[in-house]
């Protein structure tokens, strides 16, 4: 079944959900990569980025960071350039409530 017979199947509410997981999906195994690429744990990470370990952890988990300072931090983090990140958060633009 493609995704857009399943879509439009749904609910608006459940399709914008389902939306917004996959998105923080995407976010969040990109992060997690290039966290791995650079041989960080998640307590590095989230020191160099000044960040709690949880904080970091739950990122990689699928929540996505809500302040442009939280991102510029990420990008720093993992050496990925502030660019480079805000075109991944409009290729997963429908995580965040933008």
């Amino acid at each position: 079944m493609s995704m857009t017979i399943l879509e439009s199947r749904m609910s608006p509410s459940a399709n914008f959900a389902l939306r917004r997981r996959f998105g923080a999906g995407i976010f969040a195994k990109a992060v997690q990569h290039n966290r791995q690429a650079r041989g960080l744990s998640v307590e590095e990470a989230a020191r160099l980025a000044g960040m709690e370990a949880s904080e970091w952890a739950a990122i990689e988990a699928g929540s996505v960071p809500q302040t442009p300072a939280e991102l510029r931090s990420i990008a720093g983090t993992l050496e990925i350039g502030y660019d480079r990140l805000l075109n991944l958060v409009l290729l997963c633009r429908d995580a965040w409530d933008l």
